[in-house]
């Protein structure tokens, strides 16, 4: 899936918007900003003056004028004014760090909470089309990238400016005609970085795109890294991420090495425009035209003009790499949203967990996977789905849980369509327990109490105890205060299913998903949690995914799913009866472990 394309002005206005509540702090820096200019503008003109005063001394000693001397009371005075200049420019300089620094570091506060925002209202394909990684790399490197830009850059560019502005200025007072001569390096210049610019930031582009895709492959690497290893797969995964990162390297050098151009070219143009002043302001200086301090002050100015156009130049790598980042951020920040909820919304106050699905059609693109499903589920029914893996078992749960939206048809909880509900209405009748287990770094309490969060100690063992993991967690050092790492592996997996079985039950739903949530444990504890499944789910609505067909059989509907539709449908005996798909199903699965049996 390709990333929404957003411009560079909208880029501009949103970085723009999230520093609004901050521009008195960002306006006061860049006022310093001015004052620092401003006394750098008149340092060499001053400076000037100590030159043109020591010149004129020194012809007048030299020519025996009478009472000829140094006039070091003038020059003191001179270096008193610029010792003044020098500490105002070095307080407004401390200013514009402090208040830019403040600013842009809590604009990028606010992006990252706008973006954690987004991703909450994103529907689930936008994280099925993007892989992790690069969903974190534009939280993590791209912000970084902008802030340091920002940082770095907003400063020397209005610097920059304003140094073009006062610079020339105090260079027409000087002499107009060296001027228009010196001005030409401000055209070349440009020229030049339009060039090179032109060129680089399409090599911009593809190094932060390319960054996104080495944060992703390291990510899955490491989230499979004892997968790999048992399969022996090192070299597989090294030589994959060897082409990832010689990608990533090509790009950067190129990227890097383009834009480096810049500064090399701009100075040349520079010395050559020196140069030239050179030998137009001696020639002024015999004519009397100009003085002597004031020829060493123009030729200052011109390097002054250089220190921006060097500056920027240096930075442009830096911009480049910024922009493309921008482009990532608010790209992803205006990808379109689940769909609105309807207002007012439809709320239900007394659940009793009826669930339809009404000629249902779905698909993830334009081709349908389900053409026309219908189920009818009684409250308190425990409903099993099987069928091979891709039929769409997970997927009928996801459109009842509305990460999905349904293309045609409805579901509906005790009648009322589920799209007329609120999202966060809908999901707090569900508890769902999924094969691949998910605990975050924090204790086993506060891991159960996740869904439940003013659940009672007392509650929290019950339901321990209900999911047989009770006894484990008294087994620990620290009980129930232990702490489970952040990747979740100072437990076993079929320790941290029960967890969040528990976690479920803890939760008390009207309705109840488990999908394989038995397969991660061994038999002896799935006989035990089946029957804690069987207490739980009484009197509660309840729909298993299973491929253990042994673990459903007391199921009070099974539907047999095949290519996103439901081929069969009823109890255990009567689809045994059929002689159908579920038939051969079950009979292969139970084949399969007698044949086991007789090799053990």
């Amino acid at each position: 899936m390709e990333d929404k394309k957003v411009s560079v002005s909208s880029c501009i206005r949103g970085v723009l918007h999230f520093m609004k509540p901050y521009r008195k702090k960002a306006l006061l820096g860049l006022f310093m900003v001015i004052v620092s200019q401003l006394t750098f503008a008149l340092n060499p003109s001053i400076e000037g003056l100590i030159t043109t005063q020591l010149t004129q001394d020194a012809m007048e000693i030299m020519d025996g004028v009478t009472g000829a001397h140094v006039h070091f009371d003038v020059i003191i005075r001179i270096m008193l004014v610029l010792l003044g200049l020098y500490l105002l420019k070095t307080i407004s300089q401390l200013i514009t760090a402090f208040c830019l620094t403040d600013a842009i570091q809590g604009a990028m506060h606010d992006l990252r909470n706008a973006l954690q925002q987004k991703i909450q209202r994103l529907p689930v394909r936008y994280f099925d089309d993007h892989p992790f990684g690069d969903v974190l790399s534009r939280v993590t490197n791209d912000v970084d990238a902008l802030s340091n830009a920002l940082q770095q850059t907003l400063t020397r560019v209005f610097g920059a400016i304003l140094t073009f502005v006062f610079v020339i200025t105090m260079m027409c007072t000087i002499n107009p005609i060296m001027t228009l001569v010196a001005l030409i390096i401000i055209p070349l210049s440009l020229i030049i970085t339009r060039v090179v610019v032109g060129h680089s930031q399409r090599l911009f582009d593809a190094q932060q795109s390319t960054l996104g895709e080495l944060n992703g492959t390291i990510t899955e690497m490491y989230g499979g890294f004892n997968e790999i290893i048992l399969y022996g797969k090192q070299e597989d995964a090294v030589k994959s991420f060897r082409e990832v990162n010689e990608r990533m390297c090509r790009s950067s050098f190129l990227a890097q090495f383009v834009s480096s151009l810049i500064s090399p070219l701009v100075s040349l143009c520079t010395y050559l425009t020196i140069g030239t002043i050179a030998v137009i302001g001696c020639l002024f200086v015999i004519d009397g035209t100009i003085r002597v301090g004031q020829l060493q002050a123009f030729i200052r100015y011109i390097w002054q003009i250089n220190d921006p156009l060097s500056q920027i130049s240096q930075l442009s790598a830096q911009v480049q790499a910024a922009f493309s980042a921008m482009g990532r951020i608010f790209g992803m920040l205006e990808e379109e949203e689940e769909i609105p909820e309807k207002q007012p919304a439809e709320v239900i106050t007394d659940v009793q967990g009826q669930v339809s699905f009404d000629h249902v059609q779905f698909g993830y693109d334009d081709t349908l996977l389900m053409k026309d499903v219908n189920i009818h589920v009684k409250p308190g029914q425990m409903v099993a789905l099987v069928g091979p893996t891709g039929a769409g078992k997970t997927t009928l749960m996801n459109l009842l849980l509305r990460f999905y939206d349904v293309k045609g048809g409805s579901i509906r909880i005790d009648g009322v369509d589920i799209r007329d509900m609120k999202r966060e209405d809908l999901r707090s009748l569900f508890s769902l327990v999924l094969q691949d287990t998910w605990l975050f770094q924090g204790t086993i309490y506060e891991n159960l109490r996740y869904g439940r969060l003013d659940a009672r100690k007392d509650e929290v063992i019950e339901a321990a105890k209900m999911a047989n993991v009770h006894h484990f967690i008294r087994t620990l050092s620290h009980g129930y205060d232990t702490v489970i790492n952040e990747e979740g592996n100072n437990i076993s997996q079929g320790e941290k299913q029960l967890l969040t079985i528990a976690r479920a039950i803890l939760k008390d739903p009207q309705i109840l998903i488990l999908d394989e949530a038995t397969s991660s444990v061994d038999t002896r504890l799935e006989r035990m949690l089946q029957e804690a499944m069987n207490r739980v789910m009484q009197d509660r609505t309840s729909f298993v995914i299973a491929h253990r067909l042994s673990t459903i059989k007391n199921a009070d509907l099974i539907l047999v799913i095949q290519h996103g539709d439901i081929v069969e449908q009823g109890t255990h005996e009567s689809l045994l009866a059929k002689k159908g798909v579920y038939e051969k199903l079950y009979h292969s699965q139970f084949a399969d472990q007698e044949m086991e049996g007789a090799c053990a």
